[in-house]
């Protein structure tokens, strides 16, 4: 079997399937309560957020269902980092940044409003990630669950590797390969890591098999998205396709080769797979979204 069939074999089963839209329903329900109102700004917020596949949102659901913390518990961090995450998204695809005018297969937030709409509707998404995990339902532990999502987005996290990604743009050499996963451990993988180990933290449970299942998903993602760069239908990618290459860029899929960067994947699917070994049958729908990750067409 070719490396090109492994990664586009699988198919979500009906359980991760169920999950996702599960989340999907309970984080959008969340949010409609969160940004009541009809002023332009909460438009924009509730804008930026809806259409996603909330995939770190069902991270979060999910590691705290196998801690048994409940989704009345766990929602508002599934929220919170999918409002983090949407942030990053309405300034990436900003002019000063990636410069995109199609995301989820709508116009970006600068192009249906504008520039300075954009600016204020992702910065009030970020703030308002913190203000839901300042909730005394997380007790003691929304102190560590701010903290660590600080770490994940900003400095050492998703805006250094956002950073690396710019500066890498104009850079006279190319990225090494060492280099690609530390940027993208970062600009991807830090906020996939939160969100599956945020049901751990909140159940003050041991966050590492989490983590070590996180940071292989992370890089997986990022494989997955530059693949499908290369090979995907922007109509159901949703945004520009092919731009990496346009641009130059450095990407696992330039670095490797398109078929090493196929078997690097199913690789790292299978490491995440391994890591939730110790939560048995349990974790099955997680290794199910670790499967999807690589076989996903959008």
């Amino acid at each position: 079997m070719s490396a090109s069939t492994v990664v586009r074999q699988e198919t979500p089963t009906p359980k991760f399937t169920h999950a996702l839209s599960r989340t999907q329903q309970l984080v959008s329900a969340r949010m409609e309560d969160a940004l009541i109102g009809d002023d332009t700004l909460l438009a924009a917020m509730r804008y930026a957020i809806t259409g996603g596949k909330m995939l770190r949102g069902f991270l979060v659901l999910e590691s705290a269902r196998l801690h048994e913390v409940s989704d009345e518990v766990a929602l508002d961090a599934a929220l919170a980092i999918e409002c983090m995450h949407a942030y990053s998204l309405v300034h990436d695809d900003l002019p000063c940044m990636d410069d995109d005018d199609l995301r989820r297969g709508l116009p970006t937030l600068h192009r249906k409003w504008d520039e300075a709409m954009a600016v204020l509707a992702g910065d009030a998404l970020q703030t308002l990630s913190f203000e839901l995990l300042a909730n005394p339902k997380f007790g003691a532990n929304a102190l560590t669950l701010i903290r660590m999502l600080a770490q994940a987005s900003g400095k050492d996290g998703m805006v250094s590797g956002q950073m690396l990604d710019i500066a890498a743009e104009t850079s006279p050499q190319p990225l090494t390969l060492e280099q690609i996963i530390l940027l993208q451990r970062r600009k991807t993988g830090c906020l996939i890591s939160w969100s599956a180990t945020a049901g751990a933290v909140i159940a003050n449970a041991d966050t590492a098999p989490l983590r070590h299942y996180a940071e292989a998903l992370g890089l997986a993602f990022q494989i997955a998205d530059d693949i499908l760069d290369v090979e995907g239908d922007a109509e159901k990618v949703g945004k520009r396709v092919r731009k990496d290459a346009e641009a130059g860029k450095a990407t696992f899929v330039s670095v490797l080769g398109l078929d090493a960067a196929k078997a690097r994947a199913q690789q790292l699917c299978n490491q995440a797979c391994a890591a939730l070994d110790i939560y048995g049958d349990r974790g099955e729908t997680l290794r199910e979204a670790a499967r999807f990750v690589i076989s996903r067409d959008s």
